[in-house]
């Protein structure tokens, strides 16, 4: 998918400084964060306490649909992205070092998205957004 084609991203300042602090650690190294590097690149930044509330930002919680692709056309799934070290294996939790929570990060209710996977290309659809930390005046979590 070219740029042009790419959802406008909305990030927090918060979230991308301490997404770039944890790309620089060393356990990153080996993982490929080329694309979310590329988001992070891409998106417009702003302070938390200007989120929009149907933005998905980190420790946000969002029912999205996967519109297409190998993973189960249609199937809805609520997902919560989190850091790396929130991520416990819960199937309702994704790290934003995966795929998946590369592609939701900075994505509004509504906006859709290809992203390449394991399996072959997800398109996502956000639908709705049952969390977000700075719509609930947390602005630092």
């Amino acid at each position: 998918m070219s740029l042009a084609n790419l959802p406008p991203l909305l990030l927090s300042r918060l979230d991308v400084e301490r997404i770039e602090a944890l790309l620089d650690q060393p356990a990153v190294e080996g993982i490929d964060t080329t694309a979310l590097q590329a988001e992070l690149n891409r998106a417009e930044v702003i302070e938390p306490a200007q989120m929009p509330s149907d933005v998905i930002t980190m420790n946000s919680t969002a029912r999205f649909r996967i519109a297409d692709g190998q993973h189960g056309a249609g199937e809805e799934r609520e997902l919560t992205l989190v850091y790396p070290r929130d991520a416990d294996g819960s199937p309702d939790k994704v790290s934003i070092l995966a795929p998946v929570g590369s592609a939701l990060l900075g994505l509004r209710v509504g906006d859709e998205i290809e992203w390449p996977s394991p399996g072959g290309t997800l398109r996502l659809q956000v639908l709705s957004i049952r969390y977000q930390p700075e719509s609930a005046g947390e602005l630092h979590r």
